[in-house]
């Protein structure tokens, strides 16, 4: 692999040349190049070395390597060194050999731009250019004090020594003072280790005598191993001829330049294009010359390339610049391909009620030139007959959740494509309720409800969890059926996933193997403070417990109240059992029943009464009894026991009453009968259908109140 680890951009004026260090198979070479690094070759090396000995040197095995660091000090110069007003002339240090080296470095000089090369010193020195080039000064590189300096007036031909000072001196630095004519330079460095800094100034002036004349000049033409022309033009300077000694003056630059005929060497590879060991530029392996008219429209043209491009800054004319260069191409027309419908956003969910922009893409084809049908999948489709009324893509708002199939349709009378899209619509989810019994029987099953608002929010997870246990279940529906078979209190927590959001409830509710539930009744008056919300129910809840309390002097434990959303304004009260730590002290059946006769014997004498506020007193009153739980109110209880025991009550009084006086009263035998018959009736068992309405659970306490009523079962004194 061809490696560039150092490029020199030559600056003696003539553009596109440059030389370069290649590593190559692990040696470093020297190539230089006239056309901008289109074609590279190897550094001739001197037919003889500075003695006349001829140098045994052939190309590719053996050439001239120079060192390209270019000094960053301006008081020293760097290893190659070269300036825009002495053309062709490049100083530099190096080897001879395979390889680039640091050893055995010599100096060497190219007058012709970089084609032939001369040895002038076997050891390396700064040079500086005075007089436009037309005067070289060279100084050794050494950490000895040095008295003498070298001159050239031909370009590195000869050199002659001067003596620049009387004692010998630690040369620091050189610099040449600036301007196109100056002949002045300045030496500073120092006589000993601890002296000061001396400056030596040196002016030579004195060595010329005369300014140079048109006749002193010769033309010089510019060429590539014999190449006239370079970048397209033939250039030919001017320069002094060597036998003259006389200032130079200001530089005139080139004398004439003249465009060449374009030829294959003009060209360069174009993008995407690489050059072939035959010579030809083809496609890359990466590379598909197709790809450039993908996004070219019907009717619009294109540049297709020949694979070549004319070399920058190149100056050649006709020849086959026309076959080489790249051609307009009409765009093809295409049926459409490669189509995709996407988000702006690049998201596969939306909001409802916001606007989504859908943009639409093609790989191959003209959608300025096709028809675009896009359907949505809510019922609503849209067309366009060219894209330039959706270059800001295509809006739509969702008024429904859920997911969405949208299509995307584009035909040209060549051919279609379409492309689909499945869009989750979602609304946020604010609130989660968990709506459970607060009491439950064992070993019956118990209905949960995720009640969400809003109720539609897209696809929901489900997470339940059950007391402490680790595992969760997981479902897509919002409501569950499980039943308890120990008894105690329970907690159920329910976790909702709707997109991004996860939302939680908990509720604790209560397992007994029996207890017994009433409905309570009150005052008309407390429904004209009733707001129906949940709060204002929880706290009428904890009132009316302690009114129950303060009146039966029965324990709190064995009471919950929970107030039922809507009016008239009602309430469910529980009357629930006990057994203590080891399990003993359990309150059977007649104990709640003894529980339940004291609540209902209380409120029946209308001593249950609270005062919702000052001068606002609310009695409260007992509805009816049920021996089986009403804790999820639906139709499967049975009827009020209290219910049956009034009703038994009555018809014996009636009974009783007709037997008394069925001889004073005319067919009171037929209405006796009759009445038997219907007592009979009433003393069965209630059916299903005559117990309480169903209500909604949501609104009963939350399982925070119940906790905080901290519903412990105390024993009932015997």
């Amino acid at each position: 692999m061809n490696v560039l680890s150092r490029l020199y951009e030559n600056r003696t004026g003539i553009k596109g040349m440059f030389l370069a260090n290649k590593k190559i198979d692990n040696q470093v070479k020297t190539f230089i190049t006239y056309n901008k690094g289109r074609d590279w070759s190897l550094l001739q090396a001197p037919d003889t070395d500075l003695r006349g000995n001829p140098v045994h040197c052939l190309l590719p095995y053996c050439s001239l390597h120079l060192h390209l660091k270019v000094s960053e000090n301006p008081y020293t110069s760097g290893n190659i060194a070269s300036r825009d007003t002495a053309p062709s002339i490049i100083v530099a240090s190096g080897n001879i050999g395979t390889e680039l080296s640091d050893d055995d470095i010599s100096m060497f000089v190219s007058s012709d731009a970089g084609n032939t090369w001369r040895q002038i010193f076997e050891e390396e020195h700064s040079v500086l250019y005075l007089d436009q080039g037309g005067v070289l000064v060279a100084m050794k590189h050494t950490s000895l004090p040095i008295r003498h300096l070298w001159l050239s007036f031909d370009e590195g031909r000869s050199w002659s020594k001067y003596s620049f000072t009387s004692l010998p001196l630690f040369v620091d630095g050189v610099l040449g003072e600036p301007g196109e004519e100056t002949l002045i330079m300045t030496v500073f460095g120092h006589f000993s280790h601890r002296s000061e800094w001396q400056l030596v100034k040196v002016d030579y002036k004195s060595i010329f005598d005369r300014r140079c004349a048109e006749e002193d000049y010769r033309p010089w033409q510019l060429h590539s191993q014999g190449e006239a022309c370079i970048m397209g033009a033939k250039r030919i300077y001017k320069k002094r001829k060597s036998e003259k000694k006389c200032m130079q003056g200001k530089y005139a630059g080139a004398m004439t330049s003249e465009p060449c005929v374009c030829t294959e060497a003009d060209f360069d590879c174009d993008y995407g294009y690489e050059r072939h060991s035959n010579g030809q530029c083809l496609p890359a392996f990466w590379y598909n010359p197709s790809s450039l008219s993908k996004d070219c429209s019907l009717g619009q043209s294109y540049l297709n390339s020949t694979g070549y491009r004319k070399v920058v800054s190149n100056n050649c004319t006709d020849g086959v610049r026309e076959r080489y260069t790249a051609k307009p191409q009409q765009c093809p027309g295409k049926a459409p391909q490669g189509l995709r419908i996407i988000t702006s956003d690049g998201k596969l969910t939306a909001e409802q009620g916001h606007n989504v922009t859908f943009l639409v893409q093609l790989e191959e084809g003209d959608l300025q030139r096709s028809l675009i049908q896009v359907d949505f999948g809510d019922g609503i489709a849209v067309s366009y007959a060219n894209l330039s009324s959706t270059e800001d893509g295509i809006k739509h708002v969702y008024q429904n959740v859920g997911i969405f199939r949208v299509t995307a349709l584009v035909e040209n009378s060549l051919g279609s494509d379409n492309a689909v899209l499945y869009l989750h619509v979602t609304c946020p989810l604010e609130h989660v309720h968990l709506s459970l019994p607060f009491v439950t029987t064992k070993n019956k099953e118990v209905n949960a409800t995720a009640v969400l608002w809003p109720s539609q929010v897209g696809t929901l997870t489900f997470v339940w969890w059950f007391g402490n246990n680790t595992e969760p279940l997981i479902t897509l529906e919002g409501s569950i059926t499980f039943t308890f078979s120990v008894e105690g209190m329970n907690t159920i927590t329910v976790q909702v996933s709707a997109g991004n959001t996860i939302l939680q409830d908990t509720k604790t509710i209560a397992v007994y193997e029996q207890f017994q539930s009433l409905r309570l009744s009150f005052s008309p008056n407390l429904d004209d403070y009733n707001p129906d919300i949940p709060e204002w129910r929880r706290d009428i809840s904890r009132v009316v417990k302690k009114a129950l309390v303060e009146a039966t002097g029965i324990a709190s434990k064995h009471i919950l109240v929970a107030v039922l959303p809507g009016l008239p304004t009602s309430a469910e009260l529980f009357i629930l059992p006990y057994q203590d730590t080891t399990g003993e002290n359990k309150r059977t059946a007649a104990d709640l029943e003894q529980i339940s006769e004291t609540l209902i014997q209380k409120l029946n004498q209308n001593l249950v009464h609270f005062e919702l506020k000052p001068g606002v007193r609310i009695l409260v009153h007992a509805a009816h009894l049920t021996a089986a739980p009403l804790v999820d109110l639906t139709p499967s209880h049975s009827g009020s026991a209290m219910l049956m025991l009034l009703s038994v009550v009555f018809v014996g009084l009636a009974v009783f009453v007709i037997y008394k006086f069925k001889r004073k009263i005319p067919g009171l035998n037929i209405y006796a009968q009759m009445q038997n018959e219907k007592d009979q009736e009433m003393v069965s068992p209630v059916s299903q259908r005559e117990s309480i309405p169903n209500v909604p659970q949501s609104e009963l306490m939350s399982p925070e109140q119940l906790v905080d009523e901290k519903l412990e079962v105390q024993p009932i004194g015997k």
